[in-house]
């Protein structure tokens, strides 16, 4: 349980890594580097949270615009 409430903390965080960016690309590259930083350091393989911060990265803009532009 703890693993997974650190994930989604640090994958909450990508929004405001993200918003240093100001194309859908590089959001999604920014996002998928720190996902998989993320999921590598809490145990994971890495494919999970590299998939999830590039998703993250993408929709920032569509979901939170005031900071993400």
């Amino acid at each position: 349980m703890a693993k997974t409430a650190i994930r989604l903390a640090a994958i909450l965080g990508l929004f405001t890594v993200a918003a240093c960016e100001t194309s859908d690309l590089g959001r999604a590259g920014m996002g998928a580097g720190t996902g998989y930083l993320v999921d590598r350091a809490t145990g994971g393989d890495g494919t999970v949270g590299a998939a999830v911060g590039a998703t993250a990265g993408i929709v920032c803009d569509d979901v939170t615009p005031q900071y993400c532009n």
